[in-house]
C-alpha cells in the first residue's frame, strides 16, 4: 500500500531515479547496515562509512544533483527539482538517514553555489566535487550560543552571529565558531556565515563566504557524536584570524535573504528523510508482526497489534501528503511556500517519531537490542526533532509567517 501511493504521479525521470535509489538501498545499503551494525558506533568517524558507499551513490548518479550540467553534474527539471530531491531523499533515508544527509548537503550547497558563487569558483569547486566521490560540502550557520532561536522575530543586533567577519586589505578576517554542522567533520568545502555589520539586525548584517578546508586559521575541532544519523559526521569548526579573499565572499550583508534557495529545499528534504525513516520502521514492523508467533498466533492477528500497524501507515501517508504539497509550493514559489515547508518539517518530525516508537514496541524485548536493528529507526527519528530548527521554533516560525503583524515582537535585552 505504501509503495503504490509513493509511486503515484511521478514523471519518467523521477520513476527511474526512484527505482535506481531503491535498488541501491536494497542491494547495498541495507545489507551493509545489518551486517555491520557495530560500525555505526566506531569512535573514529572517518572509519564508519566505507568509501564504496559514496562510490555507489556516484555510480547511480545521485551524488552531484544540483550541479549544472555544463560542469558535469545532474540537472533536474527546475519545475520539479525540490520534489525530486524529496523523492530521492526518502529512498536513501529508508536505507540510512545519515547517508541521506551526507548526500543532500552536497545537493543543497551545490544549488547555493550555482546561484551565488562567481563562475571561476564554480568551475574550480564543481570540478573537485565531480572528480572525487568522497568530496563533501557543508553549510555552516549554527553556533554554540545560537541556532534556530535566531529565526524568531528577533532581527536585532544583539541576536546576530558571534562569528565575525571584518574587512581588511584584499579580503576579510573571520573569527568565531560553528557547531552541529552536517558534514562538518569531513567536508572539503564550506559555506560560512558571519556577522559583518554589528550595527544592524541579523537579516541585514550577515555575510556568507566560501571556505576551503585547507584555509589557514580554519580548524575542524571535533566530530559531534550524535544519537542517530551516525553515518553523517556532524562537526564543530573554529576560525582564528582566518583570511578569506574578496572573491570568496558570496553575499555581503544580505546572505540570509539570498539563502532561500538552500533553506526551502532543506525543510522539504528534512521531512522527506524523516519519511524514509518512517517507511523503514513500517517495513520492519510489518515483516515482524506477520512472522512472529505469540500466544499461538502470529502477532498481526492480535487486535492491539493490528491497530498499531494501521496507525503507523496512516501517519506516514499524512506526512507524505503534506510534504508533497509543501514541495509543490516550493517548486512553484507560491506565497505560502515558507509556511508549508515549516509545517511539513514540523509534522514529519513529530509523526514519524511516533511511528518509530510503535515499530520498536511491536518488537517487544527485541526492539531495544542493538543487534536486532529496529532501535536504529527510533534513534534516527529522534534526531529530526532538533534538525533544521527545533519543534518549538518551527511552530513559532509558522505562526510568524501566518500572522506577521501580530505575532511575537522582540522586547529588547534584559537589564
Amino acid at each position: 500500500m505504501l509503495d503504490i501511493v509513493a509511486a503515484r504521479g511521478l514523471s519518467e525521470e523521477q520513476r527511474l531515479m526512484r527505482e535506481s535509489c531503491r535498488a541501491f538501498v536494497d542491494d547495498v545499503i541495507t545489507p551493509f547496515i545489518r551486517t555491520n551494525w557495530q560500525r555505526e558506533w566506531d569512535m573514529s568517524p572517518e572509519n564508519r562509512l566505507p568509501k564504496e558507499i559514496l562510490e555507489g551513490a556516484e555510480e547511480i548518479g545521485i551524488r552531484t544533483l544540483g550541479v549544472p550540467e555544463e560542469f558535469g553534474g545532474i540537472e533536474l527539471d527546475p519545475k520539479t527539482e525540490i520534489r525530486t530531491f524529496a523523492l530521492i531523499s526518502e529512498e536513501i533515508a529508508r536505507g540510512d538517514s545519515g547517508l541521506a544527509d551526507k548526500l543532500v548537503q552536497n545537493w543543497k550547497v551545490s544549488v547555493l553555489l550555482r546561484n551565488l558563487a562567481p563562475r571561476h569558483l564554480q568551475e574550480k569547486w564543481f570540478k573537485r566535487l565531480l572528480e572525487d566521490p568522497q568530496f563533501l560540502l557543508a553549510h555552516c550557520l549554527t553556533e554554540p550560543r545560537g541556532a534556530s532561536d535566531r529565526w524568531l522575530p528577533y532581527n536585532v543586533p544583539e541576536a546576530s552571529m558571534h562569528t565575525r567577519g571584518v574587512r581588511t586589505t584584499g579580503g576579510w578576517i573571520i573569527n568565531g565558531r560553528k557547531q552541529f554542522i552536517s558534514n562538518g567533520y569531513d567536508a572539503g568545502l564550506y559555506v560560512v556565515y558571519a556577522n559583518t555589520n554589528p550595527k544592524v539586525g541579523m537579516m541585514q548584517g550577515t555575510s556568507s563566504f566560501l571556505v576551503p578546508r585547507e584555509t589557514k586559521g580554519f580548524t575542524v575541532a571535533r566530530c559531534n557524536e550524535t544519537l542517530g544519523c551516525r553515518f553523517m559526521n556532524n562537526g564543530e569548526m573554529v576560525f582564528e584570524d582566518m583570511f578569506i579573499p574578496d572573491d570568496h565572499l558570496l553575499v555581503e550583508n544580505d546572505a540570509l535573504g539570498k539563502a532561500g534557495v538552500y533553506f526551502r529545499p532543506g525543510k522539504i528534504i528534512q521531512a522527506s528523510k524523516n519519511l524514509g525513516v518512517g517507511v523503514r520502521a513500517f517495513e520492519l514492523a510489518a515483516d515482524y508482526v506477520q512472522n512472529y508467533v505469540q500466544g499461538g498466533r502470529i502477532l498481526i492477528k492480535h487486535q492491539a497489534v493490528a491497530l498499531r500497524l494501521a496507525d503507523m501507515a496512516t501517519r506516514i501517508e499524512a506526512v507524505r501528503a503534506l510534504t508533497e504539497r509543501a514541495a509543490q509550493a516550493a517548486d512553484d514559489d507560491a506565497p505560502d511556500a515558507d509556511t508549508l515547508c515549516n509545517m511539513a518539517k514540523l509534522f514529519a518530525s513529530e509523526e514519524i517519531m511516533k511511528v518509530a516508537q510503535h515499530a520498536v514496541e511491536l518488537h517487544g524485548g527485541n526492539g531495544i537490542m542493538l543487534d536486532f536493528g529496529v532501535e536504529k529507526v527510533l534513534r534516527d527519528a529522534a534526531v529530526f526533532l532538533h534538525m533544521d530548527a527545533t519543534v518549538d521554533i518551527s511552530k513559532f516560525k509558522i505562526v510568524k509567517s501566518m500572522f506577521p503583524a501580530t505575532a511575537g515582537k522582540y522586547a529588547g535585552p534584559e537589564n
